[in-house]
Parts: structure tokens; sequence; C-alpha cells
């Protein structure tokens, strides 16, 4: 829960209101029907955007990156410490500072879902690039697109 979803029932609620509003108009009531529909209208945008966290009116172009995806990884928060859990080669505690921290977080940013998917998955997961262009349902050498873009974007943050 966040304030975008709090946001999003907020609108939904008042579009609900709007509706029966319209619904008790009487018959020689149309200029006050008119407004009403415009208002429902333009609350079925805010709300569709606020789903996708994209305009509804675009349909391509640099708005295809959801804005609360990008606020998600912006907050550090999201990072836990995991002080506790690191440990270097000489038992030696190792932890993140919040420079670090922000740091990954714009590494997060910069991924896409596929990039992020096929990284995590190679990288960490220790997975074959064929088996995950089997989970994904792509070519093998699509995902190796995928994974070196993801490690550009690290070098050219990191470096």
């Amino acid at each position: 829960m966040n304030w975008a979803h709090d946001l999003l029932i907020e609108y939904s609620k008042g579009k609900k209101e709007l509706q029966r509003m319209k619904g008790q108009l009487k018959e020689d009531e149309r200029e006050v029907e008119k407004q009403i529909n415009s208002m429902i209208d333009s609350m079925t945008f805010a709300i569709n955007w606020m789903e996708t966290g994209r305009n509804p009116d675009s349909h391509r172009g640099i708005d295809k990156k959801s804005i609360y995806h990008k606020q998600f990884f912006e907050s550090i928060d999201v990072i836990p410490d995991i002080t506790d859990q690191l440990y270097d080669i000489d038992s030696k505690q190792l932890y993140m500072t919040s420079e670090e921290k922000s740091i990954l977080a714009d590494i997060f940013i910069s991924w896409s879902l596929k990039e992020r998917h096929c990284y995590i998955e190679h990288v960490v997961n220790n997975k074959s690039l064929q088996t995950i262009a089997n989970d994904l349902n792509i070519g093998k050498s699509t995902v190796q697109k995928y994974i070196e873009r993801a490690k550009n974007k690290v070098n050219n943050r990191v470096f």
C-alpha cells in the first residue's frame, strides 16, 4: 500500500458517487448531466493512468516506463538492511552505505523488467541462458542481449 493506491481508491469512490448523482438527475437537467459525464470521463482517465502508470492516450514512447515502478526503487527503504547476513572471507561484517543503496536503486531503475529478470536469474540464481529463454518463451540470444544490456548499465553506473 502506498499513496498512489490510496489515491486510486479515493478516485474510484468519487467516480461511483458521480455515477450515483447522474442516476438521480431529472429529465430537464441535461446541462448538469453533461458536466457530470465530463467529470466521470476525467476520473476514468485518471484511474486508468494510476493503474497502469502511463498516460492512457499515449500508445508509444518513454511513458511506457511505469512511474510508480520508478518511485518504488527510488525509495531506499525497499532495499533491506542485510548487514547481519553479509560477511566477507575474513568473517568481517559487510554493510551498504546510503550512497551504495542509492547506486543500487539507480541500477534497478535503469533496468527494464526483462533485463532485471534475466540478469537475476542468470547471475544470482545461476540459471543457464537456455533455461531462462525457455521460462520466458524467448530466444537464447534475446536473453543474452538482456543480460548484456543489464551488465552495461551496471558498469556505466558503478565504474
